[in-house]
């Protein structure tokens, strides 16, 4: 029983299968790059039973041919066909979404968010999106904002990142396509660990404050 957590990086995830189930890490990671159609996230967050003695090349088309069908089935029923460019999309944006929302409910709250502010340009300016690869679960710091140069970071730039973050959950990817109609532009953690939402600049300056 082999299980992708939502929100972790295929970094982090062939490291801990190529221990448990004895496999080569590299070997993994290069069938991962030849075979997946996405950079991240080509495997579904899920739990899958595999065999003892599965070979890598075995394993990682086991994995990414579930998931195919898993995103193929998702975007027939939603759109009427499973275009990878325009699933590409989606899955950036349910990784984002997955890293940042607190819980299930929230997930569409912070799909808004994302979407409200590429509408009006603004950088998405999130943690998350910072926790890639090998940094999954590396707080975010003010100076890992100022130092990483990467196109994750989007305090730096405009626009969602180049690839998905890490794994999504069936939650995730129908946020990312259906987001709640909201005026949402920002949204900070209270004491209770969810996140409270807000359109203006000043009344998210007011929660920060709160909630230090």
């Amino acid at each position: 029983e082999i299980t992708l957590i939502p929100g972790e990086t295929t970094e982090l995830f062939f490291t801990s299968v190529a221990a448990e189930l004895k496999l080569d890490k590299t070997k993994l990671d290069a069938y991962y790059q030849e075979f997946s159609h996405y950079p991240e996230a080509g495997i579904y967050a899920d739990t899958y039973y595999v065999p003892y003695g599965i070979s890598e090349k075995h394993f990682i088309h086991f994995l990414l041919s579930a998931s195919e069908k898993k995103y193929q089935d998702i975007s027939e029923k939603i759109y009427g066909n499973y275009n990878e460019k325009q699933w590409l999309n989606v899955l950036i944006i349910a990784s984002i979404i997955q890293k940042e929302a607190a819980n299930t409910e929230e997930m569409p709250l912070v799909s808004s968010v994302i979407y409200n502010r590429l509408k009006k340009g603004m950088p998405l300016q999130m943690d998350g999106t910072l926790n890639y690869g090998k940094y999954s679960h590396v707080k975010v710091t003010p100076e890992r904002i100022k130092n990483d140069t990467s196109r994750f970071n989007t305090y730096k730039y405009k626009g969602l990142p180049h690839m998905p973050i890490g794994a999504v959950s069936f939650n995730a990817i129908i946020a990312a396509i259906k987001p709640a109609k909201t005026n949402y532009l920002y949204f900070m953690k209270n004491a209770q660990g969810v996140h409270d939402f807000t359109e203006s600049y000043r009344t998210h300056r007011k929660n920060i404050r709160k909630a230090r």
